[in-house]
């Protein structure tokens, strides 16, 4: 029976058998500064770092490490990587970590170390916060404000404003307005914190009820001066992971939703027509979405059939199902959609703050205390 503890026994690290070696695998040139200072805090850990490629491609994958010495696998003890994992759980008798950079785990999740271990899995949840909650304001704001419309006059040398009747005195400001935030994890908190910022009321949907104070902290890892720690800027907190309590959530006169819930098999097509309705007040309110959690969670036909009949008056889309997405699909030529290209995580502090957690819990391994982020396999994230 598995038992997904993060507690870890402490051991002494370094000296014999019980050193630590961790191996970095991944997509990304090694950043040396960051490698060199774990070095110097941990000097009696082992730390190889490998660069393999950005791809989901099982045979690139196994190319690239194909590369690293066959009997590195051996004498890992901790795993720091995105996808990139050993052929067979045996190749990994020491492994006791494996700490993803990613926030989400579903791409490891039919790895043997995932369905037939108990090895803790440790994801970069926290990191993503600041980066994803300003593209989700940015997207928001050039859909209400009207930039698209603003930036072609601007390539076209007009000055456009003609009178107060024109579509660019339509603009409704977000004070007063609700946000849903659909999965209130760190990411949602952020946009939560931003979005009460600019004057909006601010609702919280979890998948376990969030009842007491203490149930509603955020217990992981925090970039300081972000996020909602303690749970106090939602006005109210919703639950449950049947359709009913989804859509009694969906039916609170939302203006924006903001889909942050992790891809579970519990929450593939999470939303489709029955919600969108219901999130529209039945076509009587259309309301603007945003997916920055994954494409499947969305029912993306169904979808853009809402926002052709307007049933929802937007959409701003940083993932997509499938990805990429096909040049053909109908999402890139709508008028109130902005797509891209699954990048709203990304940024020059990403690689700083993952290590950060990967440091954090190499210190509370060393100790035996909790880790940050472990994955609870019987939820899935």
């Amino acid at each position: 029976m598995r038992t997904d503890s993060s507690c870890i026994h402490p051991h002494i690290m370094g000296g014999g058998p019980a050193k630590e070696h961790i191996l970095c695998l991944l997509p990304y040139p090694e950043p040396k500064e960051i490698v060199q200072s774990l070095r110097q805090r941990f000097p009696n850990i082992d730390i190889t770092y490998h660069e393999v490629r950005f791809t989901l491609d099982a045979e690139q994958q196994r190319q690239d490490l194909a590369k690293l010495p066959p009997t590195i696998w051996h004498s890992v003890t901790i795993l720091y990587t995105l996808f990139s994992l050993p052929a067979k759980l045996s190749d990994v008798p020491k492994l006791r970590l494996v700490q993803l950079a990613s926030a989400g785990s579903n791409q490891v999740q039919r790895h043997p170390i995932y369905t037939d271990s108990d090895i803790p899995i440790s994801t970069a949840s926290g990191i993503h916060g600041p980066q994803i909650a300003e593209w989700c304001v940015m997207t928001a704001l050039v859909q209400s404000h009207k930039y698209n419309e603003l930036h072609d006059l601007q390539k076209a040398h007009k000055w456009g404003k003609k009178s107060t009747q024109d579509d660019f005195h339509n603009v409704h400001d977000m004070v007063g307005r609700r946000l849903g935030v659909l999965g209130y994890g760190s990411i949602g908190r952020q946009v939560g914190r931003v979005a009460k910022a600019m004057g909006m009321d601010v609702l919280a949907y979890t998948a376990s009820p969030k009842d007491t104070a203490e149930k509603r902290k955020d217990q992981g890892f925090i970039v300081p001066g972000t996020g909602d720690k303690d749970g106090e800027i939602p006005s109210a907190w919703y639950s449950g992971l049947d359709k009913e309590s989804r859509l009694h959530f969906l039916r609170q006169e939302i203006d924006w939703l903001v889909v942050s819930v992790p891809l579970t098999e519990q929450t593939r097509h999470f939303l489709s027509t029955e919600e969108f309705r219901a999130l529209s007040q039945e076509g009587k309110k259309p309301a603007f979405v945003t997916n920055i959690a994954r494409g499947p969670i969305i029912d993306q036909p169904r979808l853009i059939e809402a926002l052709k009949d307007k049933t929802l008056a937007g959409a701003a889309l940083d993932v997509t199902d499938p990805e990429p997405l096909p040049e053909d699909s109908e999402l890139w030529d709508l008028p109130n959609v902005t797509v891209t290209p699954h990048v709203s995580g990304t940024g020059s502090s990403y690689i700083e703050r993952s290590f950060q957690i990967l440091e954090e819990n190499i210190q509370r391994l060393e100790k035996g205390d909790r880790l940050l982020n472990v994955v609870r396999r019987d939820r899935g994230y």
